[in-house]
């Protein structure tokens, strides 16, 4: 952890000794009274954590804010269904990376029983913690869920729309040159998109690119396709 989150309304003014946070804290960490960890509110400022005291059963600590809350980057992240070890990885590096929205919907390819896993129930919401915080980051990406592309796609999107594909590619991703800001990417899940879906996206007036000829695992192209999207939007 590069900084250690709360959800709290406010920082509070203890950790209890059995917190993963207060394990990190004195086993990681190492520290002691008078130390300091950085620390803040999830989607809210950051700052410094300085230990006062540590008992049997709490860590006590005072806090200073020193950073207003930082936005997340205008990318939204669309997702077919994955394996849920596949998606974990996905949400902890999406998160990590900076990317403001990820959208999960079925697909034509996509396992159905990937829809139904416990992961999608609360526990998702843990990877995309351990992503922020390894990036330093309070800004946790809006995690939303939809049955299919189509439904998705009803709502109105102002932003340059991108699909990954290495079927019907139209250009490497490495050459796109965003016309707006903000930026919606689609990944498909683990064996693509349908001819369906293609016919979907070319309506809805997707750019469809590509990785290269290289066949790459779902949570390859989504970390390779978030960098890339960003370095071309300037952002990184």
């Amino acid at each position: 952890m590069n900084i250690i989150l709360f959800e709290d309304a406010n920082i509070p003014k203890k950790i209890s000794i059995k917190d993963e946070r207060a394990k990190h804290i004195l086993k990681i960490l190492k520290l002691r009274p008078g130390e300091e960890f950085t620390c803040g509110l999830v989607n809210g400022p950051s700052g410094k954590g300085s230990i006062t005291s540590i008992d049997l059963e709490w860590i006590h600590f005072s806090w200073i804010k020193t950073v207003d809350y930082v936005p997340l980057y205008p990318l939204t992240l669309l997702m077919g269904y994955t394996r849920p070890i596949s998606s974990k990885r996905i949400l902890r590096e999406a998160a990590s990376l900076g990317v403001e929205r990820i959208i999960f919907t079925g697909t034509d390819t996509g396992e159905k029983s990937y829809r139904d896993s416990n992961l999608w129930k609360g526990e998702y919401r843990g990877f995309l913690m351990d992503g922020a915080q390894q990036a330093a980051s309070t800004g946790l990406p809006n995690v939303e869920f939809y049955r299919d592309l189509q439904t998705f796609l009803r709502e109105n999107f102002s932003g340059q729309r991108i699909v990954l594909d290495n079927i019907e590619p139209e250009i490497k991703l490495s050459q796109f040159n965003p016309g707006e800001h903000n930026s919606l990417l689609a990944i498909g899940s683990e064996r693509g998109w349908s001819d369906r879906e293609r016919n979907i996206f070319r309506r809805e007036g997707f750019v469809f690119a590509s990785l290269g000829c290289r066949t790459l695992r779902t949570e390859t192209a989504s970390t390779a396709g978030i960098t890339l999207l960003l370095a071309r939007m300037g952002l990184i």
